[in-house]
């Protein structure tokens, strides 16, 4: 068997030639140690001149096509194209990677420049709106974004004389931008007469707002502020590509061939025509090139870069400047396909679309010959004595020359199709052609290349050729994936395969054929691979793709999908891969980016030389990821772990999804609408205690607070456990699922990242349980793993998105500081390293990653381990570079940096926990051992078995069994606390003993859930076959349990309590004692699973027993018999009731339908509606019926109610649903929609609530959370006023109407009322210039809403005198806004001033002189104002405009903050408020700004203003928002209020949280439409206007 591991040799980048001049420009610069640095494909190339030696930075993965050199000229930028692109920051010295910028751009990244001071990175992408982006770049944060231009931007930069001031220029444009706070504001260049309006291709800036420009015809235009000062004429002869400043002056380069250099003024030195280079290129570019074309110039001192349009790249040195230096080339623009090397020597040949032949010396590094043909080359071959070269061409001929001298041998065109593939036999005799035309022709050499035969099998283009070592068979591969074998030199077909099996083959480049099935994915297209290459010396093989990766496998290699090594460069397609004579080198050649990559092989070493590489090549080798596939010699995974790697925890319906399907459920209620409502009832529940702990799929989740009490998780509730009290308190922020939970080093936060479509992750107190921080925006479906750092700054989060995205958050401010893609596997854990918070590590299925951060990326190396084995979990050591993982197969790998030490058998099966104390660690495995370790797993100090037997007499429940899976493990306050698989927490005391303190159902559904008639208890069976009897009182206990040979769905005592019925899935039902669970009877008379079983009242004396066959048996208890068969349901049975006399059973089932059957035979009753409502019911819980027609939400196409029970007082029914709501109704429940109270604990479905006989608790159980969640009840006038958790209702009351006509207009008046983009109102007319000449009717101009041109403005004023116009100066303005603003006149300087605002201005009235002072930097109507209350900022105002699209572009509506009293801009906040702001507030500190917007969303956004910077934003309301205010008090806490709507809002970490406001207490209170908001003095009181409806 073939070995099926990557290969141990590896190949490293030695030489690139080339240099990307094409669509390109202004990327050739010279570093600070005089290197030079440039970009070729998808690689950054650092090049010493004086040591002809390369670097190369291989953070890309795609194309760079933008470079930018830091003014320190050390780290430079470079910017990619592709999806996803992204920016690295790197250091041209080390070539590694500083910092990441990513998530902004799509499409590409055009252009990148530094500012003066180089803390700012300005980019703009290749998206349709050419968005220009501000970075801090250290940071990886965007601090502006603005649309650029509706065309291409060809080159930006900063004004290196003003702060924050940047030019950008591109197709027919010039913009002049200001960022002031997080706003890019442009100003159009004005051509005006100077110069014609074209294309500017390159800007340099200069003092006094001057700023230099290079046009596409050839001149220099020269800008003051943003006008055309200027122009120099015909500086070039055609565009000017590049422009380039130093202390000297400015150097620009054209399309025209020449360099120029002027002084400071911009006064021309001198001139340097490359096209009169000695070196003969003139003569060697043919007729068919464009000449030389300069895309980059840089300019240091007395050297001179020059970057040319066909990979050239010149040096010159001033006072020698007639003759340039030719220091790099590579192939012209084209495809480049065509490559061969030398038999003997080191060279290779390539050929290319640029119709040149090139021979490159690999030692050298270096062009020694160049040759043109006529036509575009497409394949090249050596013969065997190295004598001749035979070219193949694209118009089906081929050409042989001598390698000598380059001179022609022989031209023969044979065929009408691109020759694709040619070779001659190792003897030398013959050359085979392979063409498009699908077939392979054989040439004579001796006979001056005669055509001696043909093979004609193939059916599609040949693509590849191979000959026999005796030059006997040829065998071919075709287009369509077939290969055939000829026998030589006839052409004549070989079908006899046994012949074959002895031929040796003298080379291999064939892609088919079984010994390279293994460089083939398991499921792949057969034509993305293009070459393979075998060296049959070291049994290696490499290949290239199309995906720009050149990988390295074992030759032979048989299986599909086998393992490789992977090198990332090309970015394209790589054409052809070829081995170098003496298989010292490989050579690749990329399509598109026409590139010659040289690697070096290095072969297989001993490890021990392997710790010793130098730097330079570490870094090379850490991008050869190892293969993708699966091995397939894996051990088998354990059932655990794979259980657990499969679940996806996707929804059908995420709680997320409501208000849109509320939204469309709107007509459906409008129907209805007319009908009174039934209201929500008095009284509610509270949650109480939860029986359950989620260990079967979620590790190390379970901690000790500060204060000794045990924090963990289970569905959606955070539980904070104070085990001397045996009480539990509840952190009910999330509403789905949580999957991780990680604690503060201080352990009094914790972090809990739950599932969702936009999962979050919450901080929250264990003290207070309220919010600190909710961290959300970055991670879909769900958040699996998550890890403080030490000093409890920074948080780390994986997702369950398919690339398990890593994010690491700063969660106080809930900013994210990095991200990247994780792993297509599953991970469970990510720690953060302890000593260094940069770093962190993550370990999954397969993976054991180690991270540190760079920017807004992380950078990944995968753990040097042979074979990489799935972790199940990881700690730090006692320093920064040790680190210990936990296997699936029960070791411990000990890491060093990423290098494996040694192994140790920690455990049999997985080890799932390990924990680091002061000295050594504690691990846990599936073997239910819990073992303590000194601090370098030398010795295991104590194991601790998990076992009944030790079990101490104080525990709250029993174990299910012994050495149960241990899933979590912590330590603190003298005793070890473990977590187990089966739902268990234990405490474990130094000394032995073993306390259990809550405990749960294991995995599997529970639906089962009966309350004791007249005693606190309750019993529950689950699918994870257990029978459960719960003990309800104080001491919250299991008090027993049985198991069961199968699962069960449904339970119920009999009426006197002493006997326990219940059904199993397979169709049978036993009746066990309650006390001791022993059976008493047992029947099975059905396939399908019970779903529902009850004793009838009063005696007991029948059972009714429903099943998933559609029958309803009935049976006698005392004579053990069935007596009777409800028949005639269509569907499986849903729900079962008795009347109070035993007679009569009411039916639900799974097809909506309600039936009644008479007991004991089973007769079907039909009985009308109105008589149904007289029977009187011992239980009712059913959800069908006139009497519960409103518990149904508007969305129940889908959502299930699944439960229901009624109080015994029949006052309140209790239901629950598929989206894990609880609910109470008043009962009766009639009419569609009633309003409700609803409570969210559980996660996913409720599957059954049940009231204990005094209506004190509510019992609920969950399906897949497993847990038992048990509710006090308060009754209506017991309870303390407090702020309720629960919403009181889905839909807004529509009853409440009546507006007052002011606020409803208002209401519906739509601000952007805008014609095209330009800021002015629509109007109608003609203007009075145009009014001259009275126009005819068929003539009128069309009305523009854009500026009129200016043509006719001249038109108009020949011969007349020009005044020149004088700029008009605003003195007063007449008005105030009030018709639909409120709160916007306000004092300043203690009563001296007012300000207001009208139209676009904002206006100061100073009261003793009565003059006006404005602001007027607005471009639309201002809506409203407020002033900065906070002697910090004294005067300072913010102002809100209207504008239209949200996109941030300079049309969005802004606030404007901006003092008063001096009238300047302190900060411009662009915002996603289409439509207009309606309502703005600072906070107590002044430091924070909240507004409104208009948006039919009505977002509330929180600002740091003077950072520019959005805190937070959320969707608010449906409904128009009038005003959202600060507490004067505070920095977190705001009320909004508008129509029909009061929220009140919390402040955490980037998240808003918001409560609505409760009017249940007040008599007869309704929600009105509030108007206005003010704060009542220290007590949280809200006072709040109402708009009254007088009756």
């Amino acid at each position: 068997m073939a070995d099926r591991t990557a290969p141990n040799c590896h190949l490293r980048l030695e030489w690139v030639y080339g240099y990307r001049g094409h669509q390109c420009r202004n990327n050739l610069y010279y570093t600070a140690a005089k290197e030079i640095v440039y970009f070729v494909a998808g690689v950054g190339v650092v090049y010493n001149t004086r040591e002809h030696k390369q670097k190369f930075y291989l953070g890309h993965n795609d194309d760079i096509i933008s470079l930018a050199l830091h003014p320190e000229r050390v780290l430079v930028a470079t910017g990619q194209v592709g999806k996803e692109p992204y920016i690295c920051v790197w250091d041209s010295y080390t070539v590694q990677t500083v910092s990441i910028l990513k998530d902004v751009h799509t499409h590409g990244v055009a252009c990148l420049a530094f500012d003066l001071e180089g803390q700012c990175l300005v980019s703009v992408g290749l998206d349709s709106k050419n968005t220009i982006c501000v970075w801090d770049w250290r940071r990886g944060k965007v601090l502006a974004a603005a649309p650029g231009h509706t065309d291409r931007i060809f080159d930006i930069s900063w004004d290196l004389y003003q702060p924050s001031k940047l030019v950008s220029c591109g197709v027919k444009h010039i913009k002049f931008w200001s960022l002031c706070g997080n706003a890019l504001t442009p100003k159009r260049g004005v051509f005006g007469k100077t110069g014609d309006l074209q294309t500017i291709l390159c800007l340099a800036c200069a003092k006094d707002e001057v700023t230099y420009s290079g046009a596409l015809n050839g001149d220099i235009y020269v800008w003051k502020s943003i006008n055309l000062m200027r122009t120099v004429q015909g500086a070039h002869g055609s565009g000017i590509f590049s422009m380039n400043v130093c202390e000297e002056g400015f150097a620009t380069g054209g399309r025209d061939g020449c360099v120029r250099l002027w002084d400071l003024n911009f006064k021309p030195i001198t001139v340097i025509d490359l096209r009169e280079t000695d070196q003969g290129y003139k003569v060697a570019r043919g007729q068919n090139s464009r000449g030389l074309s300069v895309r980059s110039v840089c300019w240091r001192g007395d050297h001179i870069l020059v970057g040319t349009q066909d990979s050239e790249i010149f040096e010159v040195v001033v006072h020698d400047r007639n003759k340039p230096f030719l220091i790099m080339q590579g192939h012209c623009e084209g495809e480049l396909w065509a490559l061969a090397v030398h038999p003997t020597k080191p060279l290779a040949m390539t050929g290319s679309d640029d119709r040149s032949v090139r021979i490159w010396s690999l030692i050298d590094h270096a062009l020694i010959a160049r040759c043109n043909m006529e036509e575009p080359i497409r394949c090249a071959a050596v013969s065997t004595d190295g004598i001749h070269l035979a070219l193949g061409m694209k118009d089906g001929s081929f050409t042989v020359l001598r390698v000598r001298d380059m001179t022609e041998v022989v031209h023969i065109k044979d065929r009408k199709e691109a020759i694709h593939e040619l070779k001659y036999s190792p003897d030398g005799g013959h050359l085979a052609v392979g063409s498009n035309d699908n077939s392979v022709d054989i040439y004579g050499v001796v006979q001056r290349y005669k055509k001696v035969g043909e093979c004609i099998g193939s059916n599609s283009f040949i693509t590849h050729m191979d000959w026999s070592t005796d030059s006997k068979f040829l065998q071919t591969n075709d287009g369509s994936g077939r290969r055939l074998f000829y026998r030589m030199p006839s052409g004549k077909e070989v079908t006899n395969r046994e012949e074959l099996k002895l031929v040796q083959w003298a080379s291999w480049t064939c892609v088919l054929g079984p010994e390279v099935n293994g460089i083939w994915p398991k499921y792949s297209d057969i034509n993305e691979i293009n070459s393979v290459d075998a060296n049959f010396n070291n049994q290696v093989l490499v290949t290239a793709d199309d995906y720009g990766l050149v990988k390295l496998l074992r030759y032979p290699c048989v299986k599909k999908g086998a393992k490789f090594k992977k090198y990332l460069g090309h970015s394209a397609h790589i054409t052809n891969a070829r081995w170098s004579h003496d298989y010292q080198w490989v050579v690749t050649i990329g399509g598109a980016d026409h590139s010659v990559f040289q690697w070096k092989f290095v072969p297989e070493r001993k490890s021990k030389e392997a710790l010793l590489i130098a730097p330079q090549e570490t870094l090379a080798d850490s991008n050869s990821e190892e293969s993708d596939s699966d091995q397939s010699d894996v051990p088998e995974m354990d059932s655990e772990i794979e259980q657990e790697t499969q679940l996806t925890y996707r929804r059908q319906v995420y709680k997320e999804d409501l208000p849109q399907l509320k939204e469309q459920g709107k007509e459906k209620q409008r129907a209805t609408a007319m009908k009174k409502r039934e209201r929500a009832p008095g009284s509610g529940v509270k949650l109480h205690f939860i029986h359950g702990y989620r260990g079967y799929d979620c590790r190390s989740n379970l901690f000790y607070t500060q204060t000794g009490e045990i924090v963990y998780h289970v569905a959606a509730i955070g539980v904070v456990y104070n085990r001397q009290q045996n009480t539990q308190r509840f952190y009910m922020g999330h509403d789905d699922d949580i999957l991780c939970l990680a604690i503060h080093p201080l352990k009094d936060f914790v972090a809990t990242g739950q599932v969702g479509r936009d999962s979050s992750i919450h901080i929250w107190d264990t003290e207070t349980l309220k919010p600190m921080s909710v961290l959300r925006g970055f991670h879909q479906l769900g958040v699996c793993a998550l890890d403080f750092s030490a000093d409890g700054k920074r948080l780390a989060t994986v997702g369950l998105d398919d690339n398990h995205t890593i994010v690491l958050w700063d969660w106080r401010k809930g900013e994210k500081l990095s991200a990247m893609r994780g792993s297509k596997d599953k991970i469970f854990v990510v720690k953060i390293n302890p000593y260094i918070p940069d770093k962190l590590i993550t370990a999954g299925v397969k993976h054991m990653k180690f991270w540190h951060k760079a920017g807004g990326g992380l950078i990944g190396r995968k753990g040097n381990m042979g074979k990489t084995e799935t972790m199940m979990c990881a700690v730090y050591g006692w320093s920064e570079e040790m680190v210990f993982s936990g296997t699936c197969t029960g070791d411990i790998c000990i890491w060093r940096d990423m290098f494996l030490m040694k192994t140790v058998k920690a455990h049999d099966g997985p080890v799932f926990s390990v924990h680091a104390l002061e000295k050594g660690f504690v691990t846990g495995g599936k073997d239910g051992i819990v073992a303590l370790w000194d601090d370098t797993f030398e010795r295991c100090l104590k194991t601790y078995a998990i076992k009944r037997s030790v079990l101490a007499p104080g525990s709250k429940g029993l174990l299910l069994e012994d050495n149960p899976s241990i899933r979590a493990i912590s330590l603190g306050h003298g005793h070890i606390l473990v977590g187990t698989k089966n739902g268990e927490i234990l405490e474990v005391d130094k000394s032995g003993p073993i306390t259990l303190l809550v405990q749960g159902h294991m995995d599997g559904e529970v639906w089962g859930l009966a309350t004791h008639p007249h005693l606190p208890l309750c019993a529950t069976v689950s699918d994870d076959k257990t029978l459960r009897i719960w003990d309800l009182s104080p001491s919250h206990c299991m008090l027993a349990v049985r198991k069961l040979r199968k699962g069960g769905r449904c339970c119920c005592f009999s009426p006197d309590g002493k006997a326990l019925a219940v059904g199993l899935n397979d169709g049978s039902f036993l009746i066990v004692n309650a006390d001791t669970l022993e059976d008493l009877v047992s029947f099975h008379h059905r396939k399908d699973v019970i779903s529902d079983i009850r004793f009838s009242p009063v005696t007991g004396k029948y059972l009714a027993v429903a099943s998933g066959d559609t029958f309803v048996d009935i049976y006698n208890v005392m004579s053990s018999k069935r007596v009777g068969v409800c028949k005639g349901c269509l569907s499986y049975i849903t729900h079962l009731d008795w009347d109070k006399r035993g007679k009569l059973l009411q039916v639900n089932t799974g097809a909506k339908e309600q039936f009644f059957f008479e007991a004991p035979r089973g007769k079907r009753q039909t009985i009308p509606a109105t008589e149904v409502e007289k029977i009187e019911w011992s239980t009712w819980t059913c959800v069908l019926g006139a009497s519960v027609e409103g518990i149904w939400p508007l969305i129940s196409d889908v959502t299930e109610v699944t439960a229901a029970c009624l109080s015994n007082d029949s006052m309140v029914l209790a239901t629950g649903d598929d989206l894990g709501y609880v609910k109470l109704f008043r009962y009766p429940v009639k009419g569609k929609y009633a309003k409700f109270k609803r409570y969210v604990a559980h996660s996913t479905h409720v599957t059954n609530v049940r009231w204990t006989h005094d209506d004190s608790l509510l019992v609920t159980v969950g399906g897949g959370d497993t847990c038992l969640m048990i509710w006090a009840h308060e009754l209506e006038g017991h309870r303390e006023f407090k702020q309720c958790d629960s919403e009181e209702s889905d839909i807004e009351s529509e009853d409440d109407g009546g507006y007052d006509s002011d606020v409803t207009r208002e209401n519906e008046i739509n601000y952007t009322i805008k014609a095209l983009s330009t800021n002015m109102r629509s109007m109608t007319g003609v203007k009075p210039h145009l009014q001259l000449k009275e126009p005819s009717v068929d003539e009128r101009p069309p009305v523009s809403r854009a500026l009129p041109q200016p043509e006719k403005l001249q038109t108009n004023n020949v011969g007349k005198k020009k005044r020149p116009i004088e700029d008009l100066v605003l003195e007063l303005v007449f008005g105030y806004r009030g018709n639909d603003c409120r709160n916007n006149v306000h004092y300043l300087n203690e009563g001296a001033d007012i300000i207001y605002h009208t139209a676009s201005v904002g206006i100061v009235l100073n009261l003793t002189t009565s003059c006006q002072s404005f602001y007027v930097e607005h471009s639309d109507d201002i809506l409203c104002l407020t002033i900065n209350q906070h002697p910090k900022f004294p005067n300072v105002v913010a102002t809100g405009q209207v504008g239209d699209a949200g996109d941030m572009s300079a049309t969005s509506p802004s606030i404007h903050v901006w003092d008063a009293m001096t009238k300047q801009t302190l900060s411009v906040l662009r915002c996603f408020h289409s439509g207009g702001v309606c309502s703005v507030s600072f906070s107590a500190t002044g430091k924070l700004l909240l507004s409104v917007g208009l948006d039919p969303e009505h977002t509330v956004t929180i600002w740091k203003w003077q950072e520019g910077a959005k805190v937070a934003s959320r969707i608010a309301h449906t409904q128009r928002i009038f005003v959202a205010e600060f507490r004067p008090d505070s920095d977190t806490h705001f009320v909004s209020v508008g129509i029909k709507h009061v929220r009140f809002w919390t402040l955490a970490g980037r998240a808003l949280l918001s409560k609505k406001g409760v009017l249940s207490s007040i008599e007869d209170a309704r929600m009105q439409t509030m108007l206005s908001v003010a704060f009542g003095a220290a007590t949280r009181l809200v006072q709040i206007c109402f708009l009254f409806r007088i009756t």
